[in-house]
C-alpha cells in the first residue's frame, strides 16, 4: 500500500463515473429501464469507489513515543469555579436596568407585608 494506489483510485473515480452516467444514458435510450429508475446505481458506484479510497488509504503514522492523542487533556480542577457576584452588582446584560419583579426574595409585595 503506496501513494501509487491512492493516485491510481484518485485517477480512475472521474472515468468510472462517466462511464456509469452513459451506460445509464444508453439504458434509457436503448431498454424499458428509463433514468429516473437507474439513477441510484450513481450513488452504489460513488459509495464504492468512496469505500476503495478508504480501504487503500493508511492511517496516519504516529512518531515512535507519541501520546496516542493530539492534544493533552485538560487540568483537573479540584477548587470549586468562582462564585457569582451578588444580585443587583452586575452592570450591563439584558434586563439589568428592570425592576425586581414581585415575589422575588427580600422584595415586599404591592400592598405592604407578607
Amino acid at each position: 500500500m503506496n501513494g501509487s494506489e491512492r493516485s491510481m483510485i484518485r485517477a480512475i473515480r472521474g472515468p468510472i463515473t462517466l462511464i456509469t452516467l452513459g451506460v445509464l444514458f444508453a439504458l434509457n435510450n436503448f431498454t424499458r429501464f428509463h433514468f429516473e429508475q437507474t439513477w441510484p446505481v450513481l450513488l452504489i458506484v460513488f459509495g464504492l469507489l468512496s469505500l476503495l479510497r478508504r480501504g487503500v488509504e493508511a492511517a496516519p503514522l504516529q512518531p515512535p513515543g507519541a501520546p496516542p492523542y493530539a492534544y493533552p487533556p485538560p487540568p483537573y480542577a479540584p477548587y470549586p469555579p468562582a462564585a457569582a457576584p451578588p444580585m443587583g452588582t452586575a452592570k450591563g446584560g439584558f434586563g439589568s436596568s428592570a425592576p425586581p419583579r414581585a415575589g422575588e426574595p427580600g422584595q415586599t409585595p404591592p400592598g405592604g407585608s407578607l
